[in-house]
């Protein structure tokens, strides 16, 4: 196991849950957002956070934006009441979303490549998580 490996683990033990599904700090009900996704333009990252796989209009970076400041929020709570970093819990975070990545749509892991999920390819899944 690698370190990252270890640290996420530890935090599933500690029983760090995310709600992810229902919660305001990734809902993506904007149809401007889900129409993005759909297209390519943007897409979840290795970190727990929206990106832009091109460049976007101003009113979708700042839907995305939005977004990703709950997103930050969320993970900045979880962190103080597990006692690790933000950055901890967006990368956990990450491992759950990235199972989330529908066909079709991008995704950044850690080298930064955006690539696109194409039919009969698994999820992806980040070389860190468990």
């Amino acid at each position: 196991m690698t370190g990252m490996t270890v640290r996420l683990a530890g935090l599933a033990l500690a029983g760090l849950t995310l709600p992810l599904g229902s919660s305001p700090a990734t809902a993506q009900s904007s149809p401007l957002v889900t129409s993005a996704r759909a297209s390519g333009a943007v897409g979840e990252r290795f970190d727990g956070y929206l990106g832009f796989a091109v460049a976007p209009s101003a009113a979708l970076r700042a839907q995305v934006d939005s977004i990703n400041i709950r997103r930050r929020a969320l993970y900045s709570s979880l962190a103080v009441r597990r006692s690790v970093t933000p950055q901890d819990v967006g990368i956990a975070a990450a491992c759950e979303l990235m199972r989330r990545v529908a066909v079709g749509e991008v995704y950044m892991l850690t080298d930064g490549i955006w690539r696109r999920r194409g039919p009969g390819q698994p999820s992806p899944r980040p070389d860190y998580c468990a």
